[in-house]
């Protein structure tokens, strides 16, 4: 069944100055899509936003909204009232009932309480001004929610989030009636939510029909399609201007136009392949290797920490009797509710932080490198050279080597032209981005990440992704991005509140296992909980070998498959062959996009079914093999 249109943009332009942001800008929006909405900072995604919301005039083009429609919009910048409560600014948005309506109206907000505001844990009570930036941010989108409306639209919703509550949001989100916009660093999180993907890319609007788990490989092949494009226009171009350096004096005044239009296509040509590679290009990083002599970088001993009490409430401990060994070369991920003591443990570890009891001991060999999500290391007046370049100069030492400011910039995606400007003038993903240009010049041997992804890009995420892997040093990340976390930590720390940390090794889905393990069974006899360790794992003994195993016999049914297998694995090779001759058809998407959209997902299909059965047959072969000489 069709769903309903809700909202529709054709041909939309929008202009600052002389730079043409959008062009041609034409997109819908239908109740119930899950549309993520991804691209590089600066690409236009507020401002699509805000050309949904009615706030962005267009140059040109029409916007048209179906009568009656609501849309709500997560604000970014929250500005309390003094003495507003939570609950008072939550529902400030909601029209005022009508007398007789007043009684179900109460019962609807007390409802709406329980069901959004407690899950995001917010004292409806508490008092507006008195509440930090997170939790100021939770009330913002707990207004949003509460409003109910047609069109969702969210900007970074994640941020300042715990990981319990970005699960509660992702399950809020798959079972809301209304379309959703959302923009995310957290990949996670758009694969759970999204059925449908925007794609702003170099002033253009492309639209993935299908969730964010399949954008990458279907942007791949977009992308891909576009280089085949390129490579024939440059052959063409090529032809055109062989046939210009041979032309005979008699032919070149009947030609001239044809001249015109070959010069034409090599100035847009150059302008399209410079695109595609701005585009394409990547932050460039050269791996540290660090001193391999010091083995042990930290270690607490039975630390303890607490803060006195507010009024009216009881001390809060952040370690209670924590011990812990960092050796070289660890990856430990920090995971934890607001509030929960991560920043302090970071703070302690670093030094800047006395333990109330315990010792804390750090090598003396080992540089610091500290990302804070506060970024109290830029200076808000001071230029991106003078940031890089605090002593004066025009270089910046990079592990050793003497880089030039402007190219060390280029390396992490900035324009040159930029150098000289405040750094109050940049977003907060270029702030970020600029964070760690600074540090990760000359990272050390022990690299803290506080909250480092926020107000990245996914370009950027990929890119610290790719840093981190090359990073030999010891590593902390704090971050409440799962799947950011599976690809940079191998062990996590886990605050739960009032002194209680759990370890575990392995990423955030191995924690909840573990959890979950835990939780099914009996509880044990209560016992004082003992200091959470982290220790290298030793090497174990040979153990002795065990008798072997008798080989598996082959059955007839599994006979007669081994024997079909080479087939269906030829047959699959066939049709992968088929589908990627189609797709390298540079016309394929524009003549026939859903056809092309189908055998994207067709070939996908025989990817998968052709490893399964070539698995199968390995497996089979080897049960054969082993039954042959059994015998």
């Amino acid at each position: 069944m069709a769903s309903n249109l809700l909202l529709s943009v054709q041909d939309a332009q929008i202009a600052f100055g002389k730079k043409v942001l959008f062009d041609g800008l034409s997109f819908n929006i239908h109740d119930g899509n899950k549309i993520c909405l991804v691209g590089r900072n600066g690409a236009g995604k507020s401002t699509l936003m805000n050309i949904i919301t009615g706030k962005c005039e267009m140059d040109g083009g029409t916007r048209w909204l179906l009568p009656g429609i609501k849309i709500g919009y997560l604000q970014q910048e929250v500005h309390p009232q003094p003495g507003q409560t939570v609950h008072d600014y939550v529902f400030s948005g909601i029209e005022a009932p009508k007398p007789e309506d007043a009684e179900m109206h109460a019962a609807m907000q007390t409802y709406k309480v329980d069901y959004v505001v407690t899950p995001l844990e917010l004292d409806a009570n508490a008092h507006m001004d008195k509440l930090s930036g997170g939790q100021l941010r939770r009330a913002a989108l707990a207004r949003a929610l509460v409003e109910d409306p047609d069109i969702l639209l969210l900007d970074e919703p994640t941020n300042h989030l715990d990981l319990d509550v970005i699960e509660w949001l992702e399950g809020y989100l798959k079972s809301y009636r209304g379309a959703v916009v959302c923009v995310s660093h957290d990949r996670a999180f758009l694969n759970g939510i999204s059925d449908k993907v925007f794609w702003l890319d170099r002033g253009k609007l492309r639209v993935c029909p299908r969730g964010f788990e399949h954008f990458e490989e279907w942007a791949t092949m977009l992308i891909e399609q576009e280089q085949r494009e390129l490579q024939n226009r440059q052959k063409i171009l090529d032809r055109e201007v062989e046939w210009a350096n041979r032309g005979v004096s008699g032919r070149r005044k009947r030609n001239v136009r044809r001249v015109d239009l070959m010069r034409e296509e090599r100035k847009r040509l150059k302008s399209d392949k410079n695109a595609l590679a701005r585009m394409l290009a990547k932050i460039e990083w050269t791996p540290i290797v660090n001193d391999p002599t010091t083995q042990v970088v930290a270690e607490m001993y039975r630390v303890g920490k607490s803060f006195p009490p507010a009024s009216g409430e009881k001390p809060k401990t952040i370690l209670d009797g924590f011990s812990l060994r960092v050796m070289r070369g660890d990856r430990i991920g920090i995971v934890g509710k607001n509030g929960s003591g991560k920043t302090t443990f970071l703070q302690l570890l670093v030094g800047e932080l006395a333990p109330d009891r315990g010792k804390v001991k750090r090598s003396r060999e080992v540089v610091v490198s500290y990302f804070d999500q506060k970024r109290k290391d830029l200076n808000p007046q001071h230029s991106l050279w003078r940031t890089l370049c605090p002593t004066g100069g025009d270089y910046v030492d990079v592990m050793g080597k003497q880089r030039h400011v402007c190219g060390y910039l280029k390396d992490f995606l900035f324009d040159p032209q930029l150098a000289t400007n405040a750094v109050e003038t940049l977003s907060g993903g270029q702030k970020n981005r600029l964070m760690l240009a600074k540090i990760m010049a000359n990272p050390g041997g022990l690299l803290i990440l506080d909250e480092p992804t926020n107000d990245l890009d996914m370009d950027t995420l990929d890119m610290l992704e790719d840093m981190l892997a090359g990073y030999t040093g010891t590593l902390f990340v704090v971050s409440h991005d799962r799947d950011f976390l599976e690809q940079t930590v191998t062990k996590l720390l886990v605050f739960e509140g009032d002194g209680k940390i759990e370890a575990c090794v392995g990423d955030y889905k191995d924690y909840l296992a573990s959890r979950n393990k835990a939780a099914a069974k009996p509880a044990p006899v209560a016992a004082k909980p003992a200091p959470v360790v982290i220790k290298p794992q030793p090497v174990e003994a040979p153990k002795e070998t065990a008798p072997a195993k008798e080989p598996q016999r082959m059955s007839y049914k599994l006979v007669h498959e081994l024997e079909k297998l080479p087939a269906k694995i030829e047959a699959l090779e066939k049709e992968i062959a088929d589908c990627e001759a189609l797709l390298h058809d540079p016309t394929f998407y524009e003549k026939e996009p859903d056809t092309f959209h189908e055998t994207v997902k067709r070939l996908e299909e025989a990817k998968q079914r052709f490893d399964r059965a070539e698995r199968r047959w390995l497996e089979l072969e080897d049960m054969r093999t082993g039954a042959a000489q059994a015998n």
